[in-house]
């Protein structure tokens, strides 16, 4: 079934044009929005906890605003599985590469950061077309084998290495001398809750954070770099350096955690429909005994 859906639907949509694509992005988002009500529960939880402040109308104009963004990130990744390299970066470019080139000119490795926030698929693929360093991201498999294959495939077209979220630890150690930038995806909500969990006050609610970024810069010294992705327009968007650490080892203890939460809930605030909200971002509460 999942090959089916592929080469009848996925691929030959992908090679529509993209001003087609967001055409359909308007109807999709009124389905999902008005008829099927996709995750609407969580979404308007998510967004009504984050922005207390916000009166009823504000929410449901944030709530409207995000399906129509939703949308368009499902088109956009369906043309990301035939999109040339020359239209993608000119969809997805960088403004200051030269805050990344200049580690790799240094001989360094790098991490680098960022949240669900705008399209970060597409991020993901040209990333490696625009600095020196070689880019691997972190990533977590599908469950169906066929369409995980053809994600990885697409992802990586462009020269982006995928590690296993399970090999990260193997992956640091047995790192080249060619420098790195490893991506870290760090708003998804932990997997299991243990008593070591990291936690902080992240869109006004207590929210368990992932501790891997600063876990893996800390360990190997590796400067650390935040991602902020601004939607130009509909299909465009552009990209911005930020360092947040040039010596981890010598870093308070969860300095970089707060620093890249911060950030991000900075990219939030200023236009909060790009956020993913239909994650379950929260669904882990902290324990008191």
């Amino acid at each position: 079934m999942a090959q089916v859906i592929y080469y009848l639907f996925i691929k030959p949509l992908s090679y529509l044009p993209m001003s087609v694509l967001h055409a359909l992005a308007n109807l999709i988002a009124f389905l999902m929005g008005t008829i099927i009500k996709y995750r609407r529960e969580v979404i308007y939880t998510n967004v009504r906890n984050s922005f207390p402040e916000y009166s009823e109308e504000e929410v449901n104009r944030i709530v409207k605003k995000f399906y129509l963004h939703f949308s368009d990130l499902i088109v956009e990744s369906v043309k990301l599985f035939s999109i040339s390299k020359q239209e993608a970066i000119e969809r997805c470019k960088i403004r200051n590469p030269e805050v990344a080139d200049e580690f790799f000119e240094q001989g360094k490795h790098v991490i680098m950061v960022g949240g669900h926030y705008n399209n970060w698929e597409i991020l993901g693929l040209i990333l490696n077309s625009q600095i020196k360093h070689h880019i691997c991201g972190i990533y977590a498999p599908l469950t169906n084998k066929f369409f995980d294959k053809k994600f990885a495939e697409s992802r990586s077209r462009y020269g982006t290495g995928l590690i296993h979220i399970k090999k990260v630890g193997s992956f640091f150690k047995n790192l080249e001398e060619s420098p790195k930038a490893i991506v870290f995806g760090a708003d998804q909500s932990p997997g299991t809750i243990r008593k070591n969990t990291y936690w902080t006050n992240f869109l006004n609610q207590e929210t368990a954070v992932m501790f891997g970024t600063e876990k893996y810069a800390t360990e190997y010294n590796f400067p650390v770099i935040f991602i902020e992705i601004e939607k130009m327009r509909r299909g465009y968007y552009e990209m911005e350096f930020s360092v947040l650490e040039l010596n981890p080892k010598g870093s308070e203890h969860t300095s970089i955690t707060e620093r890249h939460t911060r950030k991000l809930e900075e990219e939030i605030n200023r236009n909060p429909e790009f956020y993913l909200w239909s994650h379950k971002r929260w669904k882990h509460k902290r324990r008191r005994d």
